[in-house]
């Protein structure tokens, strides 16, 4: 079966520090992340997948670099616009224990971005989340598409991925999760938005009447889920070494989805998914963000077995 995971996001050149010094600069940005490593394994392994970028770059270096990187990671840049201006740029600065902050670096006198018009066929899978489904340049625009797809029968699989510099509001969240059929978030995004971490008590209050499936994932803690079928829990494996956890968040989407299209789950049966369903998707999930730890890079390795 033909499908396309779509992602659509922001695109930067993350710079990243440790004790002062740069250990590197990877093109990132929390969907980008997660395409790569679909880029890596479901457009490799699974016959029919194609994997595409929604996003916009300016017409600089930083542009090129990325693009580039997308055309050698299997990931198509047919939807990508450029304006006459910078890309951005973050610095993602580590900790002792390899947590990493960020500090962004956008150009403000870029023109609007477009709704996008990319295709979407029913069964098809649509990411999106962070600062690009909540910031006020870009979040009605991802809104329009989101919603044209979820319409076109794709399945939408939401990342809250909140910050407190964030410019949005619960009811700003809420409108996204409305549109999805799977939302992530943290425990720390849920303690900002709702001033809990109670994963049962927020999927009650504020997700389930909205949409049916509700992962919360604690770091190096374990990963429950929340569905009308099923409410477990799942311990996340020990990465061998720690060198980054960058990419955790975004590598557990990416094998969530892996998951998705590997297994063969439609926009009906995740409408209402088993524990023998997610007994497939999380633990790939944690597998994927596992391996992303052990690395500078935002990304599994491309020679990741899922």
């Amino acid at each position: 079966m033909k499908r396309t995971i779509t992602g659509i996001g922001e695109t930067v050149l993350d710079i990243v520090i440790k004790e002062g010094q740069a250990l590197g600069a990877v093109p990132g940005g929390s969907v980008f992340n997660a395409l790569v490593s679909l880029g890596r394994t479901a457009a490799r392994d699974i016959p029919g997948v194609t994997v595409e970028m929604i996003s916009w770059l300016g017409d600089d270096a930083v542009a090129g670099i990325i693009s580039d990187f997308m055309r050698e990671n299997r990931i198509s840049d047919a939807a990508l616009t450029r304006f006459s201006g910078q890309s951005p740029l973050s610095l993602a600065v580590l900790d002792h224990n390899n947590n990493a902050t960020y500090e962004f670096f956008r150009d403000r006198g870029k023109p609007h971005f477009p709704v996008p018009d990319a295709p979407v066929a029913k069964n098809d899978i649509v990411l999106f989340g962070s600062v690009f489904a909540v910031n006020p340049d870009t979040a009605p625009q991802t809104r329009s598409f989101v919603k044209r797809a979820g319409q076109a029968g794709a399945i939408v699989y939401y990342d809250i991925n909140f910050r407190k510099n964030h410019p949005a509001t619960p009811d700003q969240i809420a409108e996204n999760i409305a549109l999805s059929d799977i939302v992530r978030g943290s425990s720390e995004d849920i303690a900002y938005l709702y001033g809990s971490d109670d994963a049962a008590e927020v999927y009650a209050r504020h997700i389930a009447h909205l949409c049916p499936n509700f992962i919360c994932t604690r770091g190096a803690e374990d990963a429950s889920v929340f569905s009308p079928g099923a409410c477990r829990s799942f311990p996340v494996a020990k990465a061998e070494k720690i060198v980054s956890t960058i990419g955790a968040g975004d590598n557990f989407n990416a094998g969530t989805l892996y998951s998705l299209v590997r297994d063969g789950f439609t926009k009906e049966s995740v409408q209402k998914l088993s524990a023998a369903d997610w007994e497939k998707l999380i633990p790939t999930a944690i597998r994927f963000s596992a391996n992303v730890c052990g690395s500078i890079f935002n990304y599994v390795d491309k020679d990741f077995i899922a």
